[in-house]
């Protein structure tokens, strides 16, 4: 039973678009950002919402590594391609200007590619892929980041979570739509942990000895200084095929910076030669495609929702009541708080005091003044 207090959508989106704003983030850039922070929040993957706002966006405007004012330079073009450079500013809004632009492309010559250099964290990568969707397009998209992720058979992290998402528009009341990291966890999931005072599970993370770590607040540090390292999807060595999670982190680690010539591996650590902090300087790739090219969008539609339906329709193993299948989760978690709001645990709530205050943003939250604002 969720025992955390909710706070309306409305009222964290104003808040957040107005923390935004008195960061520096221009008004319609800071919806962006807002959005993409509470559509993490709406499908239940806080590990990427309100969760992340203050240490990751925030913290990082006020300590000068990525940019508030966010301008988008377009390095190459064609008719079905583009090459932006983010200079780093926030990856939301590059990435809404990349997305956008490549769905308008797609729907005139059926695909289309866009990718970005110099970026910042662009929030849930399932954002991106959804907006294709609504458009009636298929979505596929991800990024690098500071590296975390161990090559098989190493203990170095050397690859980020790099996330491969891909989202489809069915004729279900929900696309499919999977977005997740190329290792077991993310670093988000453990920043998680972290705040709300738990373990990591074993086996997620391994250090330079090659054991797991469970320690979550030591694990954050150990990843920065590299005496940890997460472990690639199906885990360590090749037993679980752990080699294949580590391969598709490659992938998404190539198409994220060699197209456009940015940066990669150990260069997105975020810190300068004597340790200080430097802006990241991610990359993003976009795939649109369009199903009207092919045998049409509601032809593609009715064959993906009927593959799904089969999935969830075949025989279950003993004790479990039902099969899933991607987005669909997501979609429920929405269902359940569409009418209740946010649920904020304790740590965020006192970023969003600490932030408001910091900022002397006039709002006041439901939780404070009944024990729970602290």
């Amino acid at each position: 039973m969720e025992t955390r207090p909710y706070v309306s959508w409305e009222l964290m989106e104003a808040f957040l678009t107005d923390a935004f704003k008195g960061s520096g983030v221009p008004e319609a850039d800071a919806k962006i950002c807002a959005d993409v922070l509470l559509e993490s929040d709406r499908r239940g993957i806080e590990s990427h919402g309100c969760n992340r706002f203050k240490p990751v966006y925030i913290d990082r405007l006020a300590d000068g590594i990525q940019n508030p004012v966010t301008v988008v330079e377009t390095l190459k073009e064609t008719a079905v391609t583009a090459v932006y450079d983010a200079h780093d500013g926030m990856g939301m809004v590059a990435s809404h200007r990349a997305m956008t632009d490549a769905i308008k492309k797609a729907g005139e010559y059926g695909m289309s590619m866009a990718v970005i250099r110099n970026s910042t964290h662009y929030g849930i990568a399932g954002y991106w892929a959804s907006m294709a969707v609504k458009a009636g397009m298929i979505g596929m998209t991800g990024t690098n980041a500071r590296p975390s992720i161990a090559p098989t058979f190493g203990v170095e992290n050397m690859l980020g979570t790099n996330p491969l998402t891909v989202g489809f528009p069915t004729d279900e009341d929900f696309p499919f739509m999977l977005d997740c990291a190329t290792s077991i966890t993310q670093r988000g999931r453990i920043e998680y942990f972290a705040r709300a005072g738990e373990p990591t599970p074993a086996g997620m993370v391994i250090g330079r000895d090659g054991q797991a770590l469970t320690d979550s607040a030591r694990i954050l540090d150990d990843l920065v200084s590299g005496d940890a390292a997460l472990a690639p999807l199906g885990g360590i060595g090749e037993e679980l095929a752990g080699y294949k999670g580590y391969g598709y982190a490659t992938v998404v680690e190539v198409l994220s910076a060699a197209l456009q010539a940015g940066s990669f591996l150990k260069l997105l650590n975020g810190r300068g030669e004597r340790g200080e902090k430097t802006p990241y300087h991610l990359g993003h790739f976009f795939i649109v495609i369009d199903p009207e090219a092919f045998m049409g969008l509601e032809q593609f539609k009715k064959t993906c929702g009927d593959i799904l339906r089969e999935l969830r329709a075949s025989r279950k193993a003993p004790g479990q009541a039902r099969i899933y299948t991607a987005g669909e989760k997501e979609y429920l978690a929405w269902l359940d708080r569409k009418d209740k709001g946010v649920p904020l645990g304790e740590a965020v709530r006192r970023d969003i005091i600490a932030v408001r205050d910091a900022l002397k943003l006039p709002y006041k939250f439901p939780f404070e003044g009944t024990g729970l604002s602290q």
